[in-house]
């Protein structure tokens, strides 16, 4: 059933088709529908209490945080406290993390004081840590335990938790133990004991952890979930595949924007005001153009040698744009590499030395193409062309090796290696590719 039908089927008000239909439909799709402009909150609400009361939950889990906080807003008690009581934990803290303070009050009015209790624990975790993004909702046993009494316990429980393919093992004072899979209880006997099962050799996350060393273990050691333990070792929760996912997404989309020269955001771009969007890109362009004045410095400090020999002027863009751009290659490479974990800082010394080597191989061609282009095609004078040329191999070996070297640098002293993307080094491999120019050029011309 495609999204034209369903919505034709609401405006044509064919409620029992349209339920029939629904009830049938996959939730992530259901969300996805139910998102367009075109309904007004009060046609969502009447479509959203139709829908099956499980799958109006799942549903709900999918919209965006804009339409969860109408929706929560306009129903009553007892529905908000269904929401509240089948919601998967980690998608609860998600979404009060979103929700002014008179609909988070209302949620926590409708949740018991357990669920209170953590619900405020939780909030409380720094905003990028592993605290922040995991869920309680995990099976856990003790090592006493049988594989019989294993499997009756996630037969009775899993329904309710995130995950049961891997379960946790812990003591009395629920210290973690080791962790044992779903596929070693079901091809173990009933007699078996879970200690004599279990991996005791558990890699686990603290709950104070920032959110992309979370991520790297999970790409790292291709996890399903991960446990996380306060500073005593015991489990406070997991956090699984798809919550990972979230913050890998909210991360690269963070790192984009910052090697844009933005200030990061996670409102999505149609939500977000004019005004709001401009203050995020000024600030940096503003410094950026400032920046570039000193580009500005370094021609006006030549005025001499441009006026002798007119024709150099013509040749700074181009050298300006290939060092920018051969600065920018480096460093969105050597920035992806920090960000997926297959460069470290200790391999500073092996990205030198080839990114020199690249450089040498890229600025040589370049050189020698634009050698033959100008004494051949354009019929430039040999000693200019070969300035511009030599200047092109200095400009390509000094943007690659700082242009690799630079986010290592950022990473090293706990900034964001992103700040050294194209913008940044495109102004830094501006002002040197002038700088060697006009040097050379002076020595060349006596002046």
């Amino acid at each position: 059933m495609n999204e034209e039908k369903i919505l034709e089927l609401i405006q044509e008000k064919k409620y029992k088709e349209l339920k029939k239909i629904l009830s049938e439909m996959n939730e992530v799709d259901i969300a996805e529908i139910l998102e367009d402009e075109a309904l007004d909150l009060g046609t969502l609400l009447l479509i959203f209490r139709m829908l099956p009361k499980d799958l109006a939950v799942e549903v709900f889990a999918y919209f965006s945080k804009e339409k969860q906080r109408g929706i929560i807003s306009s129903l009553t008690d007892s529905e908000v406290k269904h929401i509240v009581d089948e919601l998967f934990f980690d998608d609860m803290i998600d979404m009060l993390e979103e929700m002014p303070a008179n609909i988070v009050k209302k949620i926590l009015l409708n949740s018991s004081v357990e669920e209170r209790k953590l619900i405020n624990q939780f909030l409380n975790y720094p905003e990028d840590s592993a605290g922040s993004i995991m869920t309680i909702e995990y099976v856990e046993f003790k090592r006493s335990m049988t594989v019989k009494e294993a499997l009756d316990r996630i037969r009775a429980i899993g329904l309710t938790k995130e995950t049961i393919y891997t379960c946790y093992v812990t003591d009395r004072n629920r210290k973690l133990e080791g962790i044992v899979s779903l596929r070693t209880l079901v091809s173990s006997p009933d007699n078996s004991i879970i200690a004599d099962l279990m991996d005791e050799d558990t890699i686990y996350a603290h709950t104070h952890d920032d959110q992309e060393l979370v991520a790297e273990m999970f790409m790292k050691y291709d996890f399903i979930a991960l446990p996380v333990v306060d500073m005593e070792n015991r489990l406070t929760g997991i956090i699984t595949v798809d919550d990972i996912m979230d913050v890998m997404e909210r991360e690269d989309t963070e790192d984009f924007q910052i090697m844009a020269a933005m200030s990061p955001s996670e409102d999505a771009y149609l939500d977000t005001k004019v005004l709001r969007l401009a203050r995020q890109r000024i600030v940096w362009l503003l410094i950026l153009m400032i920046s570039a004045t000193v580009s500005g410095a370094i021609i006006s400090s030549f005025d001499d040698l441009l006026s002798a020999v007119v024709i150099l002027t013509s040749f700074i863009p181009m050298l300006m744009d290939t060092g920018g751009n051969s600065g920018s290659q480096s460093s969105t490479l050597i920035i992806r590499g920090l960000a997926t974990g297959e460069i470290e800082l200790k391999d500073a010394p092996k990205i030198l030395w080839k990114e020199f080597r690249i450089a040498l191989m890229v600025g040589f061609s370049l050189a020698f193409i634009n050698l033959l282009r100008l004494i051949i095609l354009e019929r430039i004078d040999f000693g200019i062309s070969l300035l511009v040329s030599v200047t092109l191999i200095l400009t390509v070996i000094f943007a690659k090796v700082i242009g690799g070297i630079l986010p290592i640098a950022a990473k090293k002293v706990k900034l964001d290696p992103a700040l050294m993307a194209g913008p940044l080094i495109t102004t830094i491999a501006d002002a040197l590719s002038l700088i060697v120019y006009f040097s050379i050029a002076s020595w060349m011309f006596r002046i």
